[in-house]
């Protein structure tokens, strides 16, 4: 019987992997409190619907292929989305942001424990994310940032998932060879770009519950 490979390395997605990420709702009723304006069902569930459908348009979709290989591309397709979706300049901006602070994203409650498990375990443990800032001082703040060997993150790089590249530029950084490291996503339209890098990948359900457990543990047996 042909010995199993042991794996070395993981590779963990941030958004709706290892923290939370709101539905629309949660963002337009933020934004419009923040502009001092009336947050009533009503007017959440119409920009939020409005949102849903300006995500469908052509222009946004390509987009949004690129958008997070610079800030600066990220900035310019966020309001250009926002516009198509009827969103004025003021709540726009307040919308956009929101992403760009910390509560806005919470870490689910298992996330630090699992990545502190994994390193205590010898395993090596990299961030790759589609993302227009620095998590660094997020993870940080959190009080495991060190635990992180590296983080890839796309607007450093100039590309974005599911480019193989960027998994790539993970494994390298992290020293290891493709059948050793394991990509955790939450997309199998990002997220499974790892696979023509060579990477097995573990996809968790959509739609997690902030505040609960994501299931991490599962990865545990793995990384013995």
């Amino acid at each position: 019987m042909k010995q199993e490979q042991k794996l070395d390395a993981i590779l963990f997605d941030w958004r709706g992997t290892l923290v939370h990420d709101p539905p629309n709702e949660w963002w337009v009723r933020e934004a419009l409190l923040r502009v001092g304006r009336v947050a009533d069902e009503k007017r959440v569930v119409d920009f939020s619907d409005a949102l849903r459908r300006a995500a469908e348009l052509p222009e946004v979709v390509e987009g949004d292929l690129a958008c997070d290989c610079s800030k600066e591309a990220h900035r310019a397709w966020s309001l250009m989305y926002f516009r198509l979706a009827g969103l004025d300049d003021e709540l726009a901006l307040a919308l956009y942001a929101l992403d760009l602070e910390a509560t806005s994203h919470p870490f689910y409650p298992d996330s630090e424990p699992v990545v502190r498990a994994l390193h205590e375990r010898g395993c090596r443990i990299a961030l790759v994310s589609n993302v227009h800032l620095d998590l660094r001082p997020e993870f940080a703040a959190a009080g495991f940032g060190d635990l992180i060997d590296t983080y890839v993150l796309s607007f450093e790089h100039g590309v974005q998932k599911p480019d193989r590249r960027i998994f790539e530029i993970a494994l390298e950084a992290l020293e290891v060879e493709p059948h050793r490291a394991l990509m955790v996503g939450d997309c199998v339209a990002l997220d499974g770009g790892a696979i023509d890098a060579g990477i097995a990948t573990w996809l968790l359900p959509v739609g997690a519950t902030a505040g609960e457990p994501r299931g991490l543990d599962r990865l545990l047996p793995l990384f013995v």
